[in-house]
């Protein structure tokens, strides 16, 4: 308990005072590092005869642009840098714990701002591409007394993307914490690389595939 418990790290002297959780801090800890290292990998591209770092990087990326244009379509592709960079995110956050930090997604104010991010971008997804006549009319569809079971669609969907991040992310890390307790030499190595990184990665990608695949039910 005491290792799940998100103590404040330090406080901003505003509006009578600000907690700044450990979470927070280590998501401006990946914040800084992803932005470095996007300044460092985008200086010197080149048209021709590229390096392998740059090949291997435009390699990902098209991978990434591919899948969710895949999903939302091409004439979509606005909202595929957000996907991207929560995917990035969350992929580094949920391994984080490889290297001593607690991973942010453990704590259910980081999962639920992201999914509250996503539910945003849904609906605003819906309101652009059909106009926002539409998106008010679609929730008394196919007849009208099912418009409050389509309005609760709205905040059950971003609350299913929350849990089961968060959910997933502190099972983990509870599970770990207990292993390294009872058996603390070899056995938490090969559940490491379970927990850790397969589970961790494997989170990241369905937090965003389902982000995309609402929002592309949305502007259907």
């Amino acid at each position: 308990m005491e290792e799940l418990n998100c103590t404040p790290v330090f406080e901003i002297p505003v509006f009578g005072g600000i907690a700044v959780n450990e979470s927070i801090v280590v998501t401006w800890i990946i914040m800084a590092v992803l932005t470095v290292l996007s300044v460092i990998f985008v200086r010197n591209l080149k048209v021709e005869n590229p390096g392998k770092v740059q090949l291997a990087l435009e390699s990902a990326v098209g991978w990434a642009q591919d899948f969710f244009e895949g999903i939302i379509g091409k004439e979509n592709r606005r909202y595929i840098p957000y996907l991207i960079t929560v995917a990035l995110y969350l992929a580094v956050s949920n391994v984080i714990g490889l290297v001593g930090f607690k991973p942010p997604t453990k704590d259910l104010n980081v999962t639920a701002a992201l999914a509250i991010m996503s539910m945003l971008l849904i609906e605003y997804s819906g309101i652009h591409r059909n106009g926002l006549k539409h998106w008010v009319g679609h929730f008394a569809k196919p007849v009208p007394f099912v418009a409050p079971i389509m309005v609760m669609e709205v905040f059950i969907r971003p609350l299913s993307l929350c849990m089961r991040l968060f959910g997933n992310m502190l099972g983990g890390f509870v599970v770990m914490e207990l292993v390294k307790a009872v058996v603390p030499l070899l056995v938490p190595i090969p559940l490491s690389f379970y927990f850790d990184i397969f589970d961790g990665l494997l989170q990241a990608y369905v937090f965003v595939f389902l982000t995309a695949l609402f929002m592309n039910e949305e502007m259907e």
